[in-house]
């Protein structure tokens, strides 16, 4: 690492006591002298021969080498000899005779007059001098050195040949050049780095001693070749930067070339089997049980394409990733096949949800279907009983409930037109690009079914309408009927009522002739009363007979109300007879004995006024005697006018008339039986 005076390079060969090779020599010196440049070696070499420790035939056998190693480049040898000087016999070689011969000078010198020819700053430890030196240090260092230049003269070659052959014409060129050279033989970042650490340590210009101590900074840019391993490095970092780009630009056409592959693995699919899948599936079900097996079905194929969709959507995404950071080369076959992969994936998901969307169409009208059809079941289940109410209250509530259900059965029709015309809506609308073929005979075939259902659905409601009218008019007429019966038994009754009141409240007499003929005026409206309620009750039941042979059936209640309206009739006629009977002697009676009470002389004028009072007692006693007896009944049965209570006072008026009368009457005899004594 020392220089001579003239700046030229130091060159120290040490020699040893074992023995030297020269042909490793020879190697040593030509590897050392490759390493100066040229210009450095223009300015020449001075070489120090170190025989201290050397015979003097291997360091003239040296000396002699070199002229045949370096002879152009050696300017001065300096034999440093040892102590003890050789034997003249063996040194009486003469080297300065043989300058010309040689082509360098050769001097004998001792190692402490060296400094003569070279500065003792250029020289070493070893020679007096003062120059740091550490050989295993500048060895290792050196072997840094050779192997980065190795690697990366090597490297430097394959990314040549990889980036070179990117540049190919072809695209099959450049894909089988990339492959044949794809992947250098060393790491590029390894000898990068070694280089970088290599170079800090060069532009430093120091090496760290063996023991660690003194810095020493021998060498010049030409020696440590810093300006080959910068060379080196310039050329490594733009090889590499072509070469990661030549990576990045293969890895994007392998990355867009799978992705186009998945593309084309996704689109063939949808539009092969998974659109034949669909092909198959066009029925609706004539059943919910079979809308729900073609449900599940659509549900196994919609699970098959959610497979692929969700390959679509992670390639949609490498899509995208690639169309934000990739190149304007790419930009067009990416959205090319991002609009090829949207365009199926929508078109195939429209699909599906038009077919699910028809399925569930179908499986809510058929629901509506199965539902209507059980309204019609239980509605003519109904109207297929006989109908055999109690009375009229569960007759109109059993009409209420056929009302109610015939209302339930037309919502339930209007909701079947409404799905049934929404879902041939949908029918309608299903173009063949649906299913990728005309689908107008599977569609008729639909249709058809749907247009059945509701004309079925119609006719068997009509069906049940009708019924259902007859079975109204009919309850109606029950309705009537019971009423009729009701009203015929509530007119027996009043009728009853009438005879109890007549027979325990129409008792008395009249206590004159004026009141008695009130009596009778309210017994004849009391009558008409009674009258008109036997002929209500007669009219009901004449109804009650029509409705019976109109409902072809037989009343439970008018088989005995007639006999009962017509029993307690006759016994009102009967005792009605008997009060008007007994009335109207009364008003004979009152008039009679009125009449006599007040209009008679005191003598009377003859036979027959007198037979008159006796008239009158008879119709007395007669009227007293007709209160005692009951009325007696066309069936044999009896029943008195009030209680005896009553009787008895209103035959004590009877009487006290009677006594009038009779007192009267006595009176008038009395002057009959004097005058003849007179």
């Amino acid at each position: 690492g020392g220089k001579d005076r003239r700046s030229g390079l130091i060159l120290t060969i040490p020699l040893c006591l074992e023995q030297t090779s020269m042909d490793e020599l020879s190697v040593t010196l030509d590897y050392l002298l490759s390493i100066p440049s040229d210009k450095c070696k223009a300015r020449g070499f001075t070489v120090i021969v170190d025989g201290r420790k050397s015979q003097w035939n291997v360091v003239k056998t040296v000396v002699l080498m070199l002229q045949n190693v370096v002879p152009a480049e050696v300017s001065l040898v300096c034999v440093v000899k040892p102590d003890e000087f050789w034997d003249k016999k063996v040194t009486h070689f003469c080297f300065w005779k043989e300058k010309d011969r040689l082509g360098f000078e050769v001097i004998l010198v001792s190692a402490n007059k060296l400094t003569r020819y070279i500065e003792p700053c250029q020289l070493t430890e070893d020679f007096g001098g003062t120059l740091t030196y550490d050989h295993m240090d500048w060895l290792n260092k050196r072997l840094v050195f050779e192997k980065f230049t190795k690697e990366s003269t090597s490297l430097l070659d394959e990314l040549a040949l990889i980036n070179n052959g990117s540049d190919k014409g072809t695209q099959q060129e450049r894909e089988r050049s990339i492959d044949l050279n794809f992947l250098p033989s060393v790491d590029p970042e390894t000898v990068l780095q070694t280089g970088h650490e290599l170079l800090s340590e060069l532009q430093q210009r120091r090496f760290n001693g063996s023991d660690g101590g003194v810095s020493w900074s021998p060498m010049d840019d030409e020696l440590l070749a810093q300006p080959q391993v910068m060379k080196l490095l310039d050329s490594l970092r733009e090889q590499y930067t072509r070469y990661q780009e030549v990576c990045r630009q293969r890895s994007k056409r392998t990355q867009l070339e799978e992705i186009q592959q998945k593309v084309m693995q996704v689109v063939n699919w949808l539009e092969g089997p998974g659109s034949e899948q669909l092909r198959t599936q066009w029925g609706i079900g004539d059943s919910i049980r079979a809308s729900q097996a073609l449900q599940q079905k659509h549900e196994e194929i919609e699970s098959q394409h959610s497979e692929w969709f969700a390959v679509y959507v992670e390639l949609n995404q490498q899509i995208a990733a690639l169309l934000n950071a990739g190149d304007e080369e790419d930009l067009v076959e990416l959205k090319a096949l991002q609009q090829q992969l949207s365009d199926v994936c929508y078109r195939q998901a429209s699909q599906l949800e038009f077919r699910q969307n028809l399925l569930q169409a179908a499986l809510e009208f058929h629901s509506v279907a199965q539902d209507l059809s059980q309204q019609l079941d239980g509605l003519l289940g109904m109207l297929c009983v006989d109908v055999a109410p109690a009375d009229g209250a569960s007759i109109q509530q059993t009409l209420k409930l056929l009302e109610e259900k015939l209302k339930s059965v037309d919502l339930g029709l209007q909701g079947l037109r409404e799905k049934g015309q929404s879902l041939l809506d949908q029918i309608s609308n299903q173009a063949s690009w649906a299913y990728g073929k005309d689908v107008t005979i599977e569609n008729k075939e639909n249709v058809d079914h749907i247009q059945g259902v509701m004309e079925d659905m119609q006719l068997r409601k009509q069906r049940c309408e009708d019924m259902v009218d007859v079975r109204r008019l009919k309850m109606l007429q029950m309705v009537q009927l019971f009423k009729c019966e009701e009203d015929a038994a509530q007119a027996v009754e009043w009728l009853s009522e009438l005879l109890d009141a007549l027979l325990k409240t129409h008792i008395r007499l009249g206590d004159d002739a004026q009141e008695t003929k009130v009596l009778l005026e309210k017994h004849r409206k009391f009558v008409d009363v009674a009258q008109s309620t036997y002929d209500y009750g007669r009219q009901l039941l004449q109804a009650t007979v029509v409705l019976c042979q109109s409902l072809r059936c037989t009343s439970r209640s008018s088989g005995d109300t007639l006999p009962r309206l017509n029993r307690v009739w006759k016994q009102f006629t009967v005792t009605s007879e008997e009060r008007v009977h007994r009335l109207e002697t009364a008003v004979a009676f009152h008039s009679s004995a009125e009449k006599i009470l007040q209009e008679c002389p005191e003598q009377p004028e003859d036979l027959n006024e007198m037979e008159q009072f006796d008239e009158i007692e008879a119709v007395g006693k007669s009227l007293l005697d007709r209160l005692t007896v009951p009325v007696v009944y066309p069936d044999g049965s009896e029943q008195y006018f009030g209680s005896p209570s009553d009787m008895a006072s209103a035959a004590e008026h009877i009487r006290e008339k009677m006594k009038l009368v009779s007192l009267k009457k006595q009176q008038l005899r009395q002057p009959e039986a004097t005058t003849p004594e007179s």
